[in-house]
């Protein structure tokens, strides 16, 4: 992802609505060295930031459905270039895992990933050396406004050139997980069981739906917010 002659991090906005996992989600970022904000003022988005200027948006699951395409659209006419994800979970770790696998996508060469459900591992094909390690991620609660979680480091170590297997521990779920590969400077993500379906009944129909309870503010505006 190319950035601009006048700076050197990505810019990344996270839009979502839990604002624990906003807050948290975002001083991970910056502590990988993006700058990153993150709002739940659906409305404000475009009076409270410049998206012309985003390399990476993020949506949350619980945005209304129509909020959600109405922000796509917007942000896209505004910023053809931006890399628009949508959040697998509500979980902060995952969430900058997913940007940074957003903003390394280019650099993917050298070699080959792949997460095998059946045998829940992580198969490389290295052509070089590299540094490797692999995260997992799970909720452990759905509850509105703060969904938790729980995450452990699988594993984290220079490996060879070659094949390799990385089995995924007992301890990581089969529903609602989710594992991160970064191979050097380059991420994947994977997701290794589904959501539970009572989460998507969850999600507002409209933005005039109000089944879920309100919640504090989150604007931040730079990174001394």
């Amino acid at each position: 992802m190319e950035s601009s002659p006048n700076r050197d991090r990505e810019r990344v906005l996270v839009v979502g609505r839990s604002p624990g996992v906003l807050v948290t989600a975002v001083g991970i970022l910056r502590a990988k060295g993006y700058s990153a904000d993150a709002t739940n003022q659906f409305d404000r988005v475009l009076d409270d930031y410049d998206v012309a200027d985003l390399d990476v948006l993020v949506f949350g699951g619980m945005i209304p459905a129509d909020t959600k395409e109405r922000l796509r659209e917007d942000v896209s006419r505004l910023n053809p270039r931006v890399a628009i994800i949508q959040g697998l979970a509500g979980i902060p770790g995952l969430i900058a895992a997913q940007v940074q696998a957003a903003a390394t996508a280019e650099l993917r060469d050298g070699g080959q990933v792949a997460y095998d459900a059946d045998q829940r591992s992580v198969h490389l094909v290295l052509d070089e050396p590299a540094q490797v390690t692999v995260e997992a991620w799970w909720g452990t609660s759905f509850v509105p406004p703060e969904p938790k979680s729980d995450s452990t480091q699988v594993s984290d170590g220079r490996l060879d050139a070659g094949s390799h297997v990385i089995h995924l521990p007992d301890l990581v779920p089969s529903v609602a997980s989710f594992a991160a590969v970064t191979v050097g400077r380059v991420t994947h993500v994977f997701t290794v069981g589904p959501m539970p379906d009572g989460v998507a009944r969850m999600v507002p129909k409209s933005a005039a739906d109000q089944r879920l309870p309100q919640v504090r503010k989150v604007t931040t505006a730079g990174d001394d917010r």
